[in-house]
């Protein structure tokens, strides 16, 4: 039987500025741990903290442009383009340019604030 998802839960980011995370799928909105689907918006000039996630991420962006960093090189991912970043990678995201970004990301498995592993 399909579940209809109703609307999004807001989760709060973590960055130096103010970002919206609106999770549609994942552990928060609907408890599967399976994956994640959501949508975010980042301002101009955030970034977040380095991570080492336990869990594969596939971003679509949708406006503007997505800066992400590798311990090896950064690649400026923009409008209508996507990267996938995979697990046990140490990776750092953040939208430099004027007007921000907006994405998709989706986790498999599900993201967790628990297997993030951020950056102290």
């Amino acid at each position: 039987m399909p579940e209809h998802i109703q609307a999004p839960k807001v989760i709060e980011a973590a960055g130096n500025k103010p970002k919206i995370i609106e999770e549609y799928i994942g552990r928060v909105n609907t408890g599967g741990a399976e994956l994640s689907v959501a949508r975010m918006r980042s301002p101009a000039g955030w970034e977040e903290p380095g991570q080492t996630p336990e869990f594969d991420e596939y971003t679509v962006v949708l406006r503007g442009m997505l800066r992400v960093r590798t311990r090896d090189r950064a690649i400026e991912v923009r409008e209508g383009q996507a990267v996938i970043t995979r697990r046990g990678e140490w990776v750092q995201y953040s939208t430099p340019e004027e007007g921000g970004a907006e994405y998709v990301a989706v986790c498999l498995p599900a993201f967790s604030p628990e297997t993030v592993h951020r950056d102290a």
